[in-house]
């Protein structure tokens, strides 16, 4: 198995669950949450770190990718970039969340949006 292969995996199951999101979106939403795993961290300079030589790219490189996914569209570089709605993405995430729950258990789901939190 490649280095690449559990990321591409991921990617896919990413796809799956966000089918909302365009491709790019949600490829870089799989190298953050792969990342932050790997990292034990959600800071993007080790995020970075860890991802940067798993998929054979440079740390700068790696850094414009994920700061770029979370700007607005119109801060983007390039064309057709789109801005990532994450009030769409609220609801099949927390699907997906209790998707991995016994159905037999009773357990209430709480859940935030912190995008505007700071």
């Amino acid at each position: 198995m490649s280095c690449r292969e559990p990321v591409s995996q991921w990617e896919s199951m990413v796809s799956t669950h966000l089918p909302h999101l365009s491709r790019p979106q949600a490829r870089v939403w799989a190298w953050w949450s792969y990342g932050m795993v790997l990292a034990k961290s959600c800071g993007r300079t080790r995020v970075v770190a860890i991802l940067a030589p798993l998929l054979k790219q440079s740390e700068s490189t790696m850094r414009q990718r994920l700061r770029e996914w979370c700007d607005p569209s119109k801060q983007k570089k390039g064309t057709h970039r789109q801005a990532l709605e994450v009030n769409l993405c609220f609801a099949p995430l927390l699907r997906w969340v209790l998707s991995w729950w016994d159905p037999g258990e009773h357990r209430l789901a709480l859940a935030m949006d912190g995008s505007h939190a700071l």
